[in-house]
């Protein structure tokens, strides 16, 4: 039964929804959910339509700011059956990866260590694993959405569970590449004996992302 009602929430929580700028109340994770892997979808189809970077970013973060509501709400949903958490984790990790991604880039587009090739090539990373993460996220949808029966309830909480994995993989992998594009800016502004201004525009390594 616990199997059956989880399939059932799941299915709620990952179903189609309506654009970003619907509404919704902060119970029901539907448009949460689904909020959450539109911004990200958008971010990514805007990374690769424009060309120049700085209206790249601009265009980037106005649609993360549209979606960070959705964000913000599901993480505050806590009346949710324990796997039907493991659900709500996974999407939430997304979201975080755009967040360090609009976070970091935007500091990084006033770094002056970076040349702008550099910062088109950081931004296209950026941009390549958001899309990696966006697209367990829709493989997971469809798992907990799926009609058919060709998989019974212990193999969707196997993909369920391996998709989890895969997408805290690439979370920790945004945080390291953060982390290294940070480090570049780090050692080259010491060269300059400028290493406070690298410190003052990021934070320290004890901070959030490096």
């Amino acid at each position: 039964m616990k199997k059956l009602m989880f399939m059932a929430y799941a299915a709620v929580m990952l179903a189609a929804a309506p654009s970003v700028k619907a509404q919704w109340v902060v119970t029901d994770p539907t448009n949460l959910a689904s909020g959450i892997l539109n911004s990200a979808n958008e971010i990514v189809q805007t990374s690769s339509t424009v060309s120049n970077v700085v209206k790249n970013f601009k265009e980037v973060e106005k649609v993360y700011n549209q979606g960070k509501e959705y964000y913000d709400k599901l993480k505050a949903v806590s009346n949710l059956v324990k796997d039907a958490r493991k659900v709500q984790q996974t999407v939430l990790l997304v979201g975080d990866v755009s967040e360090m991604y609009v976070t970091n880039f935007g500091k990084m587009m006033n770094d002056p260590n970076f040349t702008p090739q550099e910062l088109a090539a950081i931004g296209n990373g950026y941009s390549a694993l958001l899309n990696e993460s966006t697209e367990l996220l829709k493989e997971l949808k469809q798992i907990v959405t799926a009609s058919n029966l060709s998989l019974n309830d212990k193999e969707r909480m196997d993909v369920i569970d391996r998709v989890y994995k895969e997408v805290k993989e690439y979370h920790s992998l945004v945080r390291y590449y953060t982390s290294k594009n940070i480090s570049v800016s780090y050692l080259r502004a010491k060269k300059k004996n400028d290493a406070k201004r690298v410190l003052e525009l990021y934070g320290t390594s004890n901070q959030k992302y490096w």
